[in-house]
């Protein structure tokens, strides 16, 4: 054997232990590892490589069966939440709360549920991703997708009609709650700190899916709070997410007039949490339903840095006493109008006893209460709350 035999024979070797250095690295972390199969044809037989090829594609059909079973819709920006998917996931957040209140003796109503539920109006709308097939407008999509398949293939006798979802339209309803709740999410920019938006998050889910699953005449509207405060179909709750922070200086003290054509939403620094807004969304939302059992629940991790005054936003930080006041303020307001705030108060690792002793105040001046406890836990004390609160309704 020749110097250059030798020398390539150990290139060789030597490729293939890096080969197999990255097939043991995928295997020990239990990822899936990147391998250049060109690389890899060199010095493996034609039948192996053909092998090979085929597990991959069995391993891609594999993936794609079992993200159709999960709801998962594939795109070129990857897997996507389809309607299917969000009520597997609700189903499954709802059916582990449920085991663990069962085993501290607070679990759910036993023996049927009794409510007036939603009474389905002549109008419609069209389907928006979140909302309820039950109050569906059965003919009225039948025919919206008839118009729509003839339009795109002509006449086809006798074929199958599919039904897509921008076909169906949806009874609107009128409810006569027993109970009306609004839910403020804090997605300011602290809420990205150990994932806390996650949690608020699968707290929303859950509560959905309670609601449409029990209790489907009551009344529940979901409301993102950050610089400003904005009104959330249950459908959008999957993608919020917390505001990126846009301004790294120590103090601000900002004022912005909203009434000017010139200044734009999107122009805001959007990381500030203002309650005070969200509270007001949420009081003119409850005044409106006819039932005296009403509340809002806010899960947010400290004190609002930001609050309107007439036309004027403030944004404020550190924490002023000033947007304090307005948003105690607004919990009057709340009072007056006989609505309870319940406060989830996440814990971080800048809070303070004055995050504490704001939300005391703010609870306690509309009878309500406020809750500690582990992001991790969250959904689960918040559906213990909305039940037990529901369970005193009913008696």
């Amino acid at each position: 054997m020749t110097i250059p035999q030798a020398l390539e024979i150990k290139r060789e070797l030597e490729e293939i232990d890096r080969l197999l250095e990255q097939l043991e690295e995928a295997a020990k972390n239990a990822q899936i590892g990147v391998i250049d199969l060109e690389a890899l044809s060199e010095f493996a037989e034609p039948g192996d490589m053909e092998k090979l090829n085929q597990f991959a594609r069995q391993i891609e059909e594999y993936l794609r069966d079992l993200a159709e079973r999960q709801g998962l819709e594939k795109s070129d920006q990857g897997y996507n939440l389809t309607p299917k998917a969000y009520r597997l996931f609700q189903g499954r957040l709802l059916d582990r709360i449920f085991s663990n209140l069962e085993a501290s003796r607070t679990g759910r109503h036993q023996g049927p549920i009794s409510g007036e539920g939603a009474v389905e109006l002549e109008r419609t709308k069209p389907y928006e991703f979140g909302d309820s097939l039950t109050n569906m407008d059965i003919p009225g999509s039948m025919i919206n997708a008839l118009i729509r398949d003839h339009a795109e293939h002509g006449a086809r006798p006798g074929l199958p009609i599919r039904l897509k979802p921008d076909d169906i339209v949806i009874h609107r309803t009128r409810n006569s709650p027993k109970c009306a709740t609004v839910v403020l999410l804090d997605m300011s920019g602290s809420m990205r700190y150990n994932g806390l938006y996650i949690n608020v998050k699968r707290m929303g889910l859950a509560l959905d899916g309670l609601i449409r699953r029990e209790y489907p005449g009551d009344f529940l509207q979901f409301i993102e709070v950050f610089t400003i405060a904005k009104p959330r179909h249950p459908g959008e709750i999957v993608k919020l997410m917390p505001k990126p922070v846009s301004i790294g200086n120590p103090v601000v003290r900002l004022r912005t007039d909203m009434s000017d054509p010139n200044v734009s939403e999107m122009l805001l620094p959007q990381h500030f949490t203002n309650i005070q807004h969200g509270l007001q969304l949420a009081r003119q939302m409850l005044a409106a339903q006819d039932t005296p059992n009403r509340r809002v629940i806010l899960i947010t991790d400290g004190l609002p840095t930001a609050h309107f005054e007439g036309k004027y936003l403030y944004l404020l930080y550190p924490p002023d006493p000033r947007t304090e006041e307005s948003t105690m303020r607004e919990g009057r307001l709340c009072r007056r109008e006989g609505i309870a705030i319940n406060i989830f108060l996440l814990p971080t690792w800048m809070q303070s006893s004055e995050d504490v002793h704001f939300a005391y105040r703010l609870a306690e001046l509309t009878s309500g209460k406020v809750f500690f406890t582990a992001g991790r836990d969250l959904e689960r004390y918040v559906v213990w709350d909305y039940l037990n609160r529901r369970r005193d309704i009913v008696a």
